[in-house]
């Protein structure tokens, strides 16, 4: 029940696509984030690690990549003020491991993927000492579309669709525009999530939102520096809450409007044959 948020991933990706001398590219990402905020739900709200690990072939114009992406939480936590996606019985506790596979095609000025990922939560039930939290009986496996133009304000449109347990839709439209700081770039964005179909329902215990519609606002703002073959990337996203599950961020703060999370990314990749990527 969740998506990738790695920014050094998807930067990759997308220059993969794009690129006509494609060759077989390795690459991971890791991420040191404030808390775990997926489509603007708070999952866990003390610092988490966040590792991926992907290879890009190419075919011909297009491109497929596999990869690996968790969620750890780095600390343990004691169930009264807390989050914690993984029960928070202990510190640097593997909540959460996505398989995802996705195909990337190149159409005029637009880049084109479809794939699917795998949501696996190798926790127990016995775990849930912090509220809620997601175990095996959570696993679930989504479909996605995505559609980015190469134009003014980078526009992009995604759609997920759960087939397994919360069966519903997902959709989030973005736009972002590179600001130059001296010899950097500062790239501001702005996204809204959509859901239609994973609200609460007394019938079914899945769901990932508590009503349809709007989900949330998410305003963004981050630079990239190398560091020799590394690209370290900072990053600030501020929430604006719109659904009653966007609004929680502790179990005694339900009805936040808005909220801040951020942290930094580091990033590697390296083309086979090929001069190592920043």
């Amino acid at each position: 029940m969740r998506a990738l948020v790695v920014g050094g991933t998807i930067a990759a990706l997308a220059a993969a696509v794009q690129s006509a001398a494609a060759q077989t590219t390795l690459g991971w990402d890791a991420a040191l984030f404030s808390s775990y905020v997926w489509r603007g739900v708070t999952y866990t709200n003390k610092p988490v690690l966040q590792p991926d690990l992907y290879l890009t072939f190419p075919l011909g114009k297009a491109s497929f990549t596999a990869g690996g992406w968790a969620n750890i939480d780095l600390a343990k936590y004691d169930g009264s003020s807390d989050l914690s996606e993984s029960g928070g019985s202990s510190a640097f506790n593997v909540a959460e491991f996505d398989w995802w596979g996705e195909f990337g095609i190149p159409v005029g000025k637009a880049a084109l993927t479809a794939g699917a990922t795998g949501y696996i939560y190798p926790n127990s039930a016995s775990s849930c000492v912090s509220g809620p939290c997601y175990t095996k009986a959570s696993n679930t496996l989504e479909v996605y579309g995505k559609v980015a133009l190469d134009v003014p304000l980078s526009p992009k449109v995604s759609a997920y669709y759960d087939v397994d347990k919360v069966k519903g839709l997902y959709v989030e439209g973005s736009i972002s525009h590179g600001f130059p700081v001296g010899p950097k770039t500062l790239t501001l964005g702005a996204l809204a999530g959509w859901t239609g179909g994973q609200e609460f329902s007394t019938s079914d215990k899945s769901f990932n939102f508590a009503d349809n519609g709007l989900t949330h606002v998410d305003l963004s703002a981050s630079m990239s520096f190398s560091a020799g073959s590394l690209s370290i990337t900072p990053s600030v996203h501020g929430v604006i809450t719109s659904d009653d599950a966007t609004k929680v961020t502790k179990p005694n703060a339900l009805d936040t409007g808005f909220k801040v999370w951020g942290g930094v990314t580091l990033s590697w990749s390296k083309a086979f044959g090929g001069k190592a990527e920043e």
